[in-house]
């Protein structure tokens, strides 16, 4: 399991440091990094100076990129419009999510690891069954592009953030 969901995650108990060796002594550390020549790179950085797998499919650069809380996916936000599954512990490429009609700039995982939330360009945020790698729903209500979003611990609200100046909250 990815080290950043440790460090803000800390339970009862048990500190963030705790956390981590945890974490890293069940499944080593693994990061992974985004570029603008449109790759990823899956990385164990205590085991290895080379990357685990270069992770190609987009057509032009990532903006964003983040471990499932699970560990298990990765996903992906391009200026190519898309959102991209990989396996977070290959890179292997799982498959594509399309409805933005402009860049998608952040993603986020609902803390079960089945839905990803996505903001983009064309001023939209949309929620993603995982699973399905279907659109559940399309959230509009920003007038401008929106470059943030993230879930509350409980699943059960949305925040968002856009050039429009505004910050929504959105109820599942």
């Amino acid at each position: 399991v990815p080290y950043t969901h440790f460090l803000f995650l800390v339970a009862e108990g048990m500190s963030a440091l705790q956390q981590y060796k945890r974490a890293c002594s069940k499944h080593g550390e693994v990061m992974v990094s985004a570029s603008d020549d449109n790759t990823l790179m899956l990385w164990n950085p205590s085991s290895d100076k080379k990357p685990i797998a270069r992770m190609t499919g987009h057509l032009k650069p990532v903006n964003h990129v983040v471990f499932s809380p699970d560990g298990s996916m990765i996903a992906s936000a391009s200026f190519d419009k898309s959102v991209k599954l990989w396996d977070g512990r290959t890179g292997k490429f799982m498959g594509s999510l399309h409805g933005h009609v402009g860049a998608v700039y952040q993603v986020a995982w609902s803390s079960d690891s089945r839905l990803i939330l996505s903001a983009s360009k064309d001023s939209t945020l949309k929620v993603w069954d995982v699973r399905a790698r279907k659109l559940v729903k399309d959230l509009p209500g920003h007038s401008d592009e929106v470059f943030t979003v993230d879930w509350s611990a409980d699943g059960q609200l949305a925040v968002s953030g856009s050039k429009d100046c505004l910050l929504r909250t959105w109820r599942r």
